[in-house]
């Protein structure tokens, strides 16, 4: 045994039980992919259900509903994702902005609070805030003289409302890791911008934002990875018959097929379909952020 790997051996250890964990609960499981290729029925087992080939991904793609879910999925995760970017960014700005530390953090907490809730906390809240006839969101609405709105049975508000009660939930999060950002950039490179007359906004353009480029490509490439997932928490406990049309994902379409009528190969082929194309994003935005911003994660 080495003396590097005696030194190290600690570590090794402190990090054995994630190890067992990551093997148990995520590579083991990756066996059940083959049901995909499958009449799975669960009291033949893995060895003795049928082998239908590709039939079940057929049976998917012929389904009138596929590509409804496909689009709103795609719609709903990106623009997720696009706001999960920006909205931290301007408020890790602004919040750099405030000279006073005490207000600063306690600023901080107040946004950062919502990451740890449950969806299954905040959508009892939500379906209470903004229901058309009770919802103080719709008084305050009506009180302006404006028609209530049905957040949650309108297809066309539904997604802008898991759009932006999802960034709101999250954003707080995105901010801590922007201000750590903020840390590594020299005080120095202030100072002298400083003394070259430039402004707040100068200064902000040409250090910190390109301070904070490493940790943006960073969140940008692991974010591409979840296109194709909308949220199922989120929406599960929001979403209703009303707003199927745009509402319904890839997340929910699997559940219902699986847990609820009990089509495990069907559903199963879907769940490899989506980790297919998400594990090929991740590929590409590696690529590109080595290719163009010269930034790597491995």
């Amino acid at each position: 045994m080495s003396n590097k790997f005696k030194r190290n051996l600690p570590l090794h250890i402190m990090v054995l039980p994630a190890v067992i964990f990551s093997i148990v609960f995520v590579y083991v499981p990756l066996a059940g992919s083959i049901m995909a290729f499958q009449d799975y029925n669960p009291l033949l087992g893995f060895f003795n259900s049928p082998w239908v080939g590709l039939d079940n991904f057929r049976f998917v793609m012929n389904l009138p509903n596929t590509f409804i879910v496909l689009r709103n999925t795609i719609v709903i995760a990106m623009f997720k994702i696009i706001g999960m970017l920006i909205v931290p960014i301007i408020f890790t700005l602004l919040l750099n902005e405030i000279k006073s530390n005490k207000f600063r953090r306690t600023f901080q907490t107040f946004v950062y609070i919502p990451h740890f809730l449950s969806w299954v906390i905040l959508s009892g809240i939500f379906i209470n805030i903004l229901s058309p006839s009770e919802g103080i969101v719709n008084r305050f609405i009506m009180f302006l003289g404006i028609e209530p709105i049905f957040f949650l049975g309108d297809p066309f508000w539904f997604p802008i409302t898991m759009i932006v009660t999802d960034i709101w939930k999250g954003f707080g999060f995105g901010t801590v890791i922007y201000l750590a950002s903020l840390t590594s950039i020299n005080p120095e490179l202030y100072e002298a911008a400083m003394v070259d007359g430039a402004n707040r906004w100068r200064q902000t353009w040409h250090i910190t934002l390109p301070g904070m480029a490493p940790i943006v490509i960073l969140m940008s490439v692991l974010s591409l990875g979840g296109v194709l997932n909308a949220g199922f928490d989120q929406i599960f406990n929001m979403l209703n018959l009303t707003v199927m049309s745009t509402g319904d994902v890839l997340d929910t379409f699997i559940y219902r097929l699986g847990m609820e009528q009990r089509m495990f190969s069907v559903s199963t082929a879907v769940g490899l379909f989506r980790s297919f194309v998400s594990f090929i994003f991740i590929s590409l935005s590696f690529f590109l952020a080595d290719k163009f911003a010269n930034y790597r994660i491995f």
